[in-house]
């Protein structure tokens, strides 16, 4: 937790500046700042023997410091924005790996397509449903919003 202290407001300073170098800096600070909440969580899950892997619980940790406020989205937009642009490269090494099993691919294909494909769909599933709860989220919270403002005006 100590990293990400002094981590964030660095990303929170250099935020402010347009130059390349400033938006190299920035991305690479606030990556380092994801990378360093993904293992502080997978710490955790070691230490504690949890049975949810550590990214899970830095994914749950990062979404309730954005909810409330403990973290500002636009201190950490760019450096997910890079790694969610240049997430194909981290699978590469994987799919280099899986060439290697080519016997296993010839007896039971078929069983992995399976699992691959119906994987992707509830993947898929489980995202658009997350999206659209988040949108429904928003948009009781906008009108929350605009109905306390006009209150506000009229009192």
């Amino acid at each position: 937790m100590i990293v990400l202290a002094a981590i964030l407001p660095l990303s929170k300073f250099v935020t402010r500046t347009r130059a390349p170098l400033g938006r190299f800096m920035r991305i690479a600070l606030q990556s380092a700042a994801l990378a360093g909440i993904w293992l502080v969580a997978d710490l955790a899950a070691r230490t504690f023997h949890l049975p949810v892997p550590g990214g899970v619980i830095g994914l749950l940790a990062l979404l309730a410091l954005l909810f409330c406020g403990g973290i500002a989205p636009r201190w950490v937009k760019a450096g997910a924005d890079w790694l969610l642009t240049d997430m194909l490269l981290f699978f590469i090494p994987a799919a280099v790996a899986a060439v290697q099993y080519g016997g296993l691919f010839r007896e039971d294909g078929w069983r992995l397509a399976l699992v691959v494909v119906f994987g992707t769909l509830m993947v898929m599933i489980a995202v658009a449903f997350a999206v659209e709860q988040a949108s429904k989220l928003e948009r009781r919270l906008q009108l929350r919003r605009i109905s306390s403002a006009r209150q506000a005006a009229r009192g």
